[in-house]
């Protein structure tokens, strides 16, 4: 099926923006799930059983998001969104599965034309453009999954908050790991009293994207190259950013690695990384972000690699203050000889780091978790504290999945385990990073006003550049 030319007026387009603009949000959402018109379309599943999809992002990680969303035979896809139907990695994966679902090249002309018979919608872009999709979907009343980085900017994160509470949709941020065994396990490890106390953390990324390579590395932006035919339109990649010329080390991958419109390793791991001890530590936002090491810093392209370290307040009096060291690049990571254990032969065997994760170091100093990223389970070392805990340690899969519980939620069945109340302020940590990394200066934050002490710059940044005129209004939903 080919896309749908994208050739409505420019009112009816965008009057959805328009309208939720309006005084007052006076509107009244009706789940397309719950309108008898449904039952014609899909006659396996009555009207109650079933959520129709918008999936913005065909490609990518979208070929493990959207047959996810849809594995159980609840959920299923009647739009998609993309830029270009040819060269985004493994489209051609939902292209075939899905042979028949409506194409469309801009979401906005999605939203307006089948916005009607649409319940939720994911957002599987480049980070720069998650916020755009996210919030015009969310004020048309849409469920909205949209994968990690939640947001490319500060900002952007604290307005989708605001979203979910004003529009009173279902949300989920797509790092998987947090609805998960090692999900669960954490929980109880917390319940256990195992991971009280903690006052440090020592998280790390192994090299992995170009900008991690020095033989890929660049100066400067890249030269302007010649579009592939399938790319409908470079300016609508762009989003609420900034137009450059259009370069193969943008789309339809390497975008990542710029700050314009990626998250450098903060935006690619550390969802995965620092998840579960931002969340059940309730290490909120921090007071203090400081860039330790920044190996060929500039304002293009994230660092080489990139050591920083994040101050996190005492909350109450049962947990300390958090001293969490991020680390992206060819950094040595070690396990010190204490948390070993003795051989056959006494001798003191000490356990390898894993390639990428993290360590919580208690207060106590007896003993130290270890935890890897996504779904991984976590270790204790020495490995008799181990034995000590392992009821706590025990896994336990939850019943849902992370894309199944978010569909679910959408039916009104439970709550999904990484909404953008949750979700969010763990964006917001990353984002605080990347503004550091860019700056390469250390910053004082006041979590409780969101604002940097003594320095405009990065305040500017919390936001980041003004959108674009087409996009301004985006800002103003929420």
């Amino acid at each position: 099926m080919k896309p749908t030319t994208d050739t409505s007026p420019l009112p009816s387009r965008r009057k959805f923006v328009k309208q939720s603009l309006s005084a007052g949000f006076g509107f009244t959402f009706i789940p397309a799930y719950l309108t008898s018109a449904r039952a014609a379309d899909n006659p396996q599943l009555p009207p109650s059983r079933r959520l129709n999809l918008g999936c913005i992002g065909v490609g990518g990680r979208a070929q493990s998001v959207i047959p996810g969303l849809s594995a159980a035979g609840t959920a299923k896809p009647i739009a998609f969104a993309d830029v270009d139907f040819a060269t985004a990695g493994n489209i051609d994966k939902n292209l075939k599965a899905f042979p028949d679902v409506k194409r469309f090249n801009d979401f906005r002309v999605m939203l307006d034309e089948m916005g009607k018979d649409i319940d939720a919608v994911s957002v599987v872009t480049p980070d720069h453009t998650h916020f755009t999709a996210a919030i015009q979907a969310m004020a048309l009343g849409k469920h909205v999954y949209v994968e990690k980085p939640l947001t490319h900017t500060f900002e952007e994160a604290e307005i989708l908050m605001r979203a979910e509470k004003k529009f009173k949709v279902v949300t989920q941020m797509g790092n998987q790991g947090h609805t998960s065994a090692g999900a669960e396990q954490f929980k109880q490890m917390l319940a256990a009293g195992i991971v009280d106390d903690i006052v440090k953390i020592e998280a790390w990324k192994s090299p992995s994207l170009w900008f991690m390579d020095a033989a890929q590395r660049i100066k400067g932006f890249p030269p302007e190259e010649p579009m592939p035919e399938s790319l409908k339109n470079w300016d609508l990649w762009c989003g609420p950013r900034e137009v450059k010329p259009f370069s193969k080390m943008y789309h339809a991958f390497n975008w990542r690695g710029f700050h314009l419109y990626g998250g450098g390793m903060f935006g690619d791991w550390g969802a995965h990384i620092i998840d579960f001890a931002h969340h059940h530590l309730k290490l909120g936002l921090p007071t203090r972000i400081t860039p330790v090491a920044l190996a060929d810093h500039n304002q293009i392209s994230f660092p080489l690699s990139s050591n920083i370290r994040f101050e996190f307040p005492e909350r109450g009096a049962k947990l300390p203050a958090v001293e969490l060291d991020w680390k992206a690049g060819d950094f040595p990571i070690e396990i010190a000889e204490k948390y070993g254990d003795p051989d056959k032969d006494g001798k003191i065997v000490v356990p390898k780091p894993l390639k990428n994760g993290s360590l919580l170091y208690r207060k106590q100093g007896d003993y130290i978790v270890q935890r890897g990223s996504h779904d991984n389970h976590s270790l204790v070392y020495p490995r008799t504290k181990m034995l000590e805990f392992r009821d706590a340690l025990a896994l336990h899969p939850p019943k849902l999945t992370h894309f199944e519980s978010f569909v679910q939620a959408c039916m009104g069945n439970g709550t999904t385990e990484s909404p953008f109340s949750i979700s969010g302020e763990l964006t917001q940590v990353l984002n605080l990073g990347m503004i550091s990394e860019y700056l390469n200066t250390e910053l004082t934050f006041d979590p409780k006003t969101k604002r940097f002490t003594g320095n405009d710059a990065a305040n500017a940044l919390l936001a980041g550049a003004a959108p674009r005129k087409e996009w301004a209004d985006s800002y103003k939903l929420a």
